[in-house]
């Protein structure tokens, strides 16, 4: 196991899973054996606002927060928020993000508009991205609220963690009742 501390952040906005996708990313690498710190902040979450998690793991881990221009992975479940946090990102840094417009109450008062070009902005900034259906591969897992954890198996492909480790997480994490749909869920976004 090396020193280095890998820094993932997940952004979105409230209501989006993003607190169930930071607990089960943050279980799977502390059964992988690594040191973990996070941390969340809810701008109005419940309310449809910014969520943005800090998860950050390695050997030894001394902050939960990531320092900004430092992040390894940005995980997003809605396009703009994934803009909007890039310059959390070191150079090279992986983006994985949620092909999902989720208009702001300026957008729907008609004061701005939605910018169209996002996930191309996206990639000429940083190469290593990947725009993800999480609706619709949820909705083929079987509920389209589960598109967090599509999005999750995506992110999973990026990280050096075994299988068993997911598995075991999404166990302890995911309600009983909806762990088969979360579970397949997982396997559609890790098959991207």
């Amino acid at each position: 196991m090396s020193d280095t501390v890998t820094n993932i952040l997940l952004v979105g906005v409230g209501g989006q899973g993003i607190l169930l996708a930071s607990e089960i990313l943050s279980e799977a690498f502390m059964q992988a054996g690594f040191d973990v710190k996070k941390s969340e902040i809810h701008g109005m979450s419940q309310r449809g606002g910014s969520v943005v998690s800090h998860v950050r793991y390695g050997k030894e881990v001394h902050s939960p927060i990531v320092p900004e221009g430092e992040g390894d992975i940005l995980f997003g479940f809605e396009i703009m928020e994934t803009y909007r946090s890039l310059p959390l990102l070191k150079n090279g840094a992986s983006v994985v993000a949620n092909d999902l417009c989720i208009q702001p109450p300026s957008v729907l008062l008609g004061q701005e508009t939605y910018p169209t070009d996002l996930p191309e902005k996206i990639a000429a900034l940083f190469p290593k991205f990947l725009l993800v259906d999480g609706q619709g591969l949820a909705a083929e897992a079987g509920n389209v609220r589960a598109a967090n954890t599509v999005l999750l198996g995506a992110v999973s492909k990026r990280l050096d963690i075994a299988d068993e480790c997911w598995i075991k997480a999404l166990e302890k994490m995911v309600p009983r009742k909806a762990l088969e749909v979360n579970l397949k869920a997982f396997q559609l976004g890790r098959s991207l």
